[in-house]
């Protein structure tokens, strides 16, 4: 039984911080960030980011600073940037921190390691980056990176997972 209608810890609407209230509404499908290969594998879960056609292509992703992921992009200089799908959920939870992997976040799946990072075997859409050296700059609380799209593969996916205000969101196409 409860007693409460919402969550009796949540900071009330009018005392939250109103740019971080505005992204949270505008969303985004979730995607995900590894770099590394065997023991040095890491991933994050990124749905801050934007895709920019030219040739070549061009993937621009707000980081969190401390993030491994980040470490390794800038040490290898490539990543795989993969589209998750609303299957994916636990797998972007995991990689965001907020859920347990008991025994790795590595071990929830099956991978392939590619040239560019490892990618998630049943991954359809997904795509091996290059950072641009010297992209890197301090943006908010995030770090901004650019890199070249390399190779892209776009596959029959499922509907995509998407983030907004929060919380996972399943869209239907």
């Amino acid at each position: 039984m409860t007693i409460h209608t919402e969550h009796p810890f949540d900071t009330p609407d009018e005392d939250r911080d109103p740019v971080r209230r505005l992204r949270g509404r505008i969303g985004g499908t979730v995607s995900l960030w590894t770099a590394g290969a065997g023991i040095e594998r890491v991933g994050l879960t990124v749905s801050s980011y934007l895709v920019a056609t030219g040739n070549p292509g061009r993937v621009v992703g707000l980081l969190h600073p401390d993030s491994d992921v980040l470490d390794a992009l800038e040490e290898t200089g490539t990543a795989v940037v993969t589209l998750l799908g609303a299957r994916d959920e636990r797998l972007a939870d995991v990689f965001a921190g907020v859920m347990p992997a008991p025994g790795g976040a590595f071990r929830l799946i099956e991978w392939e390691q590619t040239e560019w990072g490892p990618r998630p075997r049943h991954a359809t859409t997904w795509m091996g980056v290059r950072l641009d050296p010297g992209s890197r700059r301090d943006v908010g609380w995030s770090v901004l990176v650019e890199a070249t799209i390399e190779h892209a593969e776009v596959g029959v996916e499922d509907a995509p997972l998407v983030h907004r205000r929060g919380r996972y969101q399943r869209a239907t196409e």
